[in-house]
């Protein structure tokens, strides 16, 4: 990989969902990639399993926050981008252990920025001006809108209302600061809600998926009426290479996938799609499965995300609807029963009872 001004990316947290996503895409069609990875409990090597034996990636882990680890990746690879998907990302995780997500999210970042920075003064001016870091985002740190009010733009004021969104908010400031003071060459992507293949089962869609094949309660926070912009992974992959091709330096760019949906709507579609493709045996609805649970705290209502920006300067814009996509994510999870039984540890089953048992068993 080393010393060839070719698609070489060093890509943090490349072995979670939308990471291990993006590494396969950007292998099959784009370049190489060393892929850093602490490997928690979300980052699943599984997820790679195609591009074992493949000279153009490699799997390390270690952790962000590890400066020397960085700097040896850094010298060893010589890449041209940098791709930040390394985040702890689950809101009630970071509502039980916000100090997981500061030192991951904030100082991880920081640490990566400093090596980065380093590592691009050191380059002659044709791989300086070649350089990207891209730092990947949430929506979660514009806060919340109401019913009415428009979607969120990257002009939108920040108002983070969970830790998790919190840690990202500084994580945004701060890559935006060293743009600004150093002139580092970065570039910021703030994405809605994302589902698709390999995504962790705490997660809405596929907790539910799950839970609805084996006839289990389906947990929905408070009133179900909470509005989420559904992104299907694969499109927020292909946002973020058209951004590293040919976004302006130091711009953020809104992605979205234009499919505003309320929770229990996505609940409902997924029942009606496993009873279409695959009936319980008693042939009961599914829906009679829903259960209201106590919502948690400092519940967002309403995300929405306004990705006019990043279709008219760069000519994106989604492929996949909602309904398509959902459709592929839960054949995707039926036909992949080993990666399910893999993820599902003990500590994955002890963080759900912890964050629904009581509550599903009332």
């Amino acid at each position: 990989m080393a010393g060839t001004l070719d698609n070489v990316a060093l890509i943090t947290g490349g072995a979670g969902f939308i990471g291990s996503n993006f590494v396969l895409q950007w292998v099959k069609g784009h370049g190489s990639a060393a892929n850093l990875d602490l490997q928690t409990y979300a980052g699943n090597p599984a997820n790679l399993l195609e591009l074992d034996g493949n000279p153009r990636h490699t799997l390390i882990q270690g952790d962000i926050c590890d400066r020397d680890l960085v700097r040896s990746l850094l010298c060893k690879y010589e890449p041209r981008f940098i791709v930040h998907f390394a985040a702890e990302s689950h809101v009630d995780r970071s509502i039980a252990s916000p100090g997981e997500f500061i030192r991951t999210n904030v100082q991880g970042t920081f640490s990566l920025l400093e090596e980065a920075k380093a590592y691009w003064l050191s380059l002659d001016q044709t791989r300086k001006a070649e350089f990207r870091f891209l730092h990947v985002s949430t929506d979660e740190v514009y806060g919340t809108l109401g019913p009415n009010d428009p979607a969120f733009s990257e002009t939108t004021p920040y108002a983070p209302n969970s830790p998790y969104a919190a840690s990202k908010a500084s994580s945004d400031h701060l890559v935006r600061a060293y743009f600004h003071t150093y002139g580092f060459p970065v570039l910021t992507t703030n994405c809605s809600n994302n589902y698709g293949p390999f995504q962790f089962p705490e997660k809405l869609i596929p907790l539910i998926i799950l839970n609805a094949l084996e006839g289990k309660p389906l947990p929905v926070y408070g009133d179900g009426m909470n509005v989420r912009d559904w992104l299907y992974v694969g499109d927020h992959c292909s946002a973020i290479r058209t951004v590293l091709e040919k976004g302006r330096l130091g711009e953020t760019y809104n992605i979205g996938g234009n499919s505003e949906k309320t929770n229990i709507q996505v609940v409902k579609t997924i029942c009606a799609l496993l009873d279409e493709l695959r009936p319980l045996p008693s042939g009961t609805p599914r829906e009679s499965l829903i259960r209201f649970v106590e919502d948690r705290p400092g519940h967002d209502r309403r995300y929405a995300i306004d990705a006019e920006k990043i279709k008219r300067e760069l000519g994106w814009q989604p492929s996949v609807s909602f309904e398509q996509g959902l459709r592929q994510t839960v054949q995707w999870y039926l036909d992949n029963s080993e990666w399910i039984e893999n993820v599902r540890t003990g500590a994955y089953r002890e963080w759900i009872h912890h964050n629904y048992g009581e509550q599903l068993a009332q």
